[in-house]
């Protein structure tokens, strides 16, 4: 069943990974895909992986050049035509204790993984609001963006920051017709190891430099991960199905509400300033619609997913 069919997809980060694998269940759903990529061997890799999908064009990205990629949305749709579907993947990490950071590793990190998104958005959202179809936006995220973990400080942050991003962005859009979900993989078989491969000259001042047996600990770690044609297709899924986040993987409940009871538990008891009520009850009222409208944007109701089991 093609239930994107006559959809165009654009895709950051879409030649490795989880990138990969939303494109390759997007592609099978029946949606065109512009495949976003920076390194042509992981383009040649992607596009074998891909069988030749007729639907399917590379647009060369860096998505911390906005010129750049002004050019790519621009040549998606000379391809496609109208964008529909707009995810953004693309990431990179560092590990290591985030009080040693440099500027530069700041700069690097956030300038992908957060500042990539926005001039994604900026880029290709008026495109998608013009055409008047309606579409949707998935960010990719992480489970850091609900629990943070000291070996990746400035990741996490730029992922709880992607959160934030998503939600205002959900309540933002729904009036036009465009759905948004977070999704949130956890441990996955990604190339992210070898993100260093592609840092700019320019941020070069690390406080982490990559050495052969800190690369072999990430990609053994990473090795137990699931599948990412799997989570990739369960991101899909999940957007089909209007999820507003989307979790891939099983065995976080307790870990979560752990987490969100100590939060609850933190909120001063009482009555509210009654001076703030018509403040709180407009905003409260607004949410509520704009969450009853992101609510009914399905691209396709399908039947729930199964879980990604949980790696060990």
């Amino acid at each position: 069943m093609k239930q994107l069919s006559g959809k165009v997809a654009f895709i950051t980060g879409g030649s490795s990974g989880i990138g990969l694998g939303i494109a390759k269940a997007l592609s099978e759903a029946g949606a065109a895909v512009a495949l976003g990529y920076r390194q042509e061997r992981r383009l040649a890799e992607a596009l074998e992986a891909l069988g030749g999908a007729p639907d399917v064009h590379p647009v060369r990205l860096d998505v911390a050049d906005r010129a750049g990629f002004l050019r790519a949305a621009d040549e998606a749709e000379a391809r496609f035509g109208k964008i529909h579907i707009l995810v953004n993947c693309a990431g990179v990490n560092l590990f290591g204790p985030m009080d040693l950071a440099t500027y530069d590793d700041w700069d690097w990190v956030m300038g992908v993984n957060l500042g990539g998104a926005i001039n994604s958005l900026v880029t290709v959202l008026p495109r998608i609001k013009a055409h008047g179809e309606g579409g949707y936006v998935v960010n990719v995220a992480s489970m850091a963006s609900f629990l943070p973990g000291a070996e990746a400080g400035i990741y996490t942050t730029s992922k709880v920051a992607l959160r934030g991003l998503t939600e205002c962005l959900r309540l933002t859009l729904a009036p036009h017709g465009i759905g948004v979900s977070l999704a949130c993989p956890a441990l996955t078989r990604t190339n992210i190891h070898q993100s260093g491969q592609g840092r700019p000259a320019a941020l070069a001042d690390t406080a982490y430099p990559d050495t052969e047996a800190g690369i072999d600990r990430v990609r053994d770690i990473l090795a137990l991960g699931a599948d990412p044609d799997e989570v990739g297709a369960r991101i899909v899924r999940g957007m089909l199905a209007g999820e507003p986040n989307i979790f891939t993987h099983a065995g976080f409940h307790d870990e979560l509400r752990e987490d969100f009871e100590e939060i609850l538990a933190a909120v001063p008891k009482g009555e509210p300033d009654p001076r703030h009520a018509p403040i709180e009850t407009a905003r409260l009222e607004r949410k509520a619609a704009a969450k009853r409208r992101a609510a009914m944007i399905q691209l396709a109701t399908l039947p729930p997913p199964p879980r990604v089991a949980k790696q060990t």
